[in-house]
This record gives structure tokens, sequence and C-alpha cells, in this order.
């Protein structure tokens, strides 16, 4: 059986990473992507060039409607599923608790939290024994955030990223015996144009002195951690948190 992969948010940065290490794993790679197609037919362009296979699949998570399309547009073009990697996410700009509207804050739970679930209830329904699959692993991507709290900056995100960890353990335990592993990696500051979406373009150069590895990390380096977790090699782990975070 080949093994099929569908990474949201893989248009760039460690999505983008994501989906050409998974390829170049022997993946064929679903990558989502929400409104930037330019970028998403790059990372399939590149993935194509090198030999592997993927297509492009758009959808906001946030929306029901969309990841059902989604999933069956990577059922009918790639077969069925057997690693998620739910990396679609958004931050905000920088704002104390008692500035964030409720617009911001549903925003970001939509996105992060309820995204994250309903992807992985369509996953589960695809890869469980139960359901006639043949098993598969499911790789949540978290942030360092969740237990740092970013207080007066994205208290929001950490605790939208606080909800993913507790999903992650919960559900692991729940699809053990259907042959579904479920693990989150946990990145520190990484070197992305996440920042940048958030208002602060040199974040990830700025708070290098408070890294014990002195520099931020690359989309490529976690991008190893949830391949890692995708496959045969980390076959007796499911329900980890792992934190790839320079030592932060």
């Amino acid at each position: 059986m080949s093994n099929v992969a569908l990474i949201t948010g893989a248009s760039r940065g460690i999505g983008a990473a994501t989906a050409l290490l998974a390829a170049r794993q022997g993946y064929a790679v679903a990558v989502n992507y929400t409104a930037n197609s330019l970028a998403a037919d790059e990372v399939v362009r590149q993935i194509r060039q090198a030999g592997g296979t993927a297509i492009t699949v758009q959808a906001d998570v946030a929306e029901e409607s969309q990841v059902l399309a989604m999933f069956e547009k990577v059922d009918a073009k790639l077969g069925r599923l057997t690693a998620l990697v739910n990396n679609a996410g958004v931050v905000d700009r920088t704002e104390r608790v008692d500035g964030m509207s409720v617009a911001r804050l549903k925003r970001m739970f939509d996105i992060n939290v309820i995204g994250t679930m309903v992807c992985a209830r369509e996953a589960v329904k695809r890869m469980s024994t139960r359901y006639g699959g043949a098993g598969g692993a499911i790789v949540n991507v978290s942030s360092v955030a969740s237990r740092l709290g970013s207080p007066a900056q994205y208290v929001d995100y950490a605790a939208a990223k606080g909800a993913v960890d507790v999903f992650t353990i919960g559900l692991a335990k729940e699809v053990a015996a259907e042959g579904i592993r479920v693990n989150a990696v946990r990145p520190g500051i990484i070197d992305t144009g996440i920042h940048a979406s958030g208002g602060l373009p040199d974040r990830a150069r700025d708070l290098s002195p408070q890294i014990p590895m002195q520099r931020p990390g690359t989309a490529e380096e976690i991008a190893q951690s949830i391949v890692w977790l995708m496959g045969s090699e980390s076959s007796y782990t499911t329900g980890a948190l792992l934190d790839v975070t320079g030592g932060r």
C-alpha cells in the first residue's frame, strides 16, 4: 500500500518543508492551501520535478464543507489516506488579553483548534480499522507557546495550542487500538513568515539570545520531526508532545 499524506497549510514554511521531505521519503502528498495557490503550485512543482507525486487541495480548514471536499479530492486523486499533518494555523498582532476582540478569538480557535479537530475526524474515518482502514498517523503542529503562555503577545494563540495538546493526548488514547498514532510537535522560535503575519518580521532573530542554542530553528528541522512521527520509525510513539525548541 502506498503512503498518502495530507498536509494542511503546506504552501509555505513548516508545511511546505514537510511536504517536500515527505515526498522525498515516498509519500504521495496533498498540499493544502487557503488562498496562495501560486505558492502551493510551486511546492507541487518541486515534488514532481524530483519524481514524486503531489496535488494541491484548496480548503479553509475553518469551514467544514471545504474540509469535506478536500478529503474527498484526496480520496479520488491519491487513494486512502495514511498520514495527516495538521499544520494550518494563524497568529495575530501582539495584544494583551484585555484588548482582544471576540472576532479575533473566534478566528484563532476556528482555525487552530476546530479546524484541527475536524481534519482529524475525517482522517480517522479513513485510517481506523473500525472503518476498514489499515491504520495511519496524525501529527498536530502545536507550539511551545502552549507551556510558555506568550504573555502580552499571543495568549489566545498559546491557549489554542494548549487545546491542541490536550486533543492530541485524548485522541491518541481513543484510537490507539484502531491502528492510528496521534502525536504533536511543539516548535519553538522558527524562522518562517508567520512572524511577519503577526506584525513582527524580525521576531525570530530578536529572540535568539533567549534560546539556549542562540538561534532560531528552521522549517526543515521541524519537518524532520514531523515526518519521523508520520513513519514506521516511530511505531511505538503515540500521545507524545515533542518539543523542538533549541532548548527553550
